[in-house]
């Protein structure tokens, strides 16, 4: 099969592109509105783009031609927080897509508890493993769609006690959600550990 993307809608290239660009990992969002609600948002075109300083980015698209509350609260206050979520969260980060008026809380509508957050306004999910606190610091428009990539500093790493291990994150532990095509999701399979095939050993002195 060949397809032509020139001959694709934005709606069936994304189809297309979010089931081929598998799995994606999550990043759920918390924001601050203008008048103090708290949004709660996943996004799964979603990476780091900088180990030092930490930087993540994530890409936040339009529908019917408006952004989502989270691009507005995050350019407007330059605050967010970036979950990774665990198995037992999969429901919780599903119905948190739904799209509510700005003036409604996905946070308060799941009943999700919030602890403050150390360096920003914006709270923080208590029953996340892994919690980031950011600070905007540029956004780039892409596209005919102008999705907006929003890259953030890390300020704070928030890690559950238990899931670092010699400075490495226990993956195993963590058990995080991907996404895949549509509304369906995933959990890590089998992991596999090869060694690099340049790796020499050193003959003892």
């Amino acid at each position: 099969m060949r397809i032509d993307p020139s001959d694709l809608s934005a709606e069936h290239a994304y189809r297309l592109i979010t089931g081929i660009v598998v799995p994606r990992p999550i990043a759920w969002v918390t924001s601050v509105s203008g008048s103090g609600v708290v949004n709660l948002a996943p996004f799964s075109a979603f990476t780091f783009v900088s180990p030092k300083p930490p930087m993540l980015a994530i890409s936040v698209g339009r529908k019917a031609g408006i952004y989502k509350d989270t691009a507005h609260n995050i350019l407007n206050n330059e605050e967010y927080v970036v979950h990774i979520a665990d198995n037992t969260l999969m429901t919780a980060v599903h119905e948190s897509s739904v799209e509510h008026p700005p003036e409604i809380s996905e946070v308060e509508e799941l009943k999700l508890k919030t602890l403050p957050s150390e360096r920003i306004a914006v709270p923080r999910l208590a029953a996340a493993p892994i919690a980031m606190e950011c600070r905007f610091r540029q956004c780039l428009e892409f596209g005919d769609t102008r999705s907006r990539l929003i890259v953030g500093e890390v300020l704070v790493f928030h890690i559950r006690d238990g899931l670092v291990n010699n400075g490495k994150i226990e993956t195993e532990a963590l058990d995080p959600i991907a996404r895949i095509g549509g509304p369906r999701y995933a959990r890590l399979g089998e992991i596999v550990t090869l060694k690099s095939v340049f790796q020499t050993s050193k003959s003892p002195s």
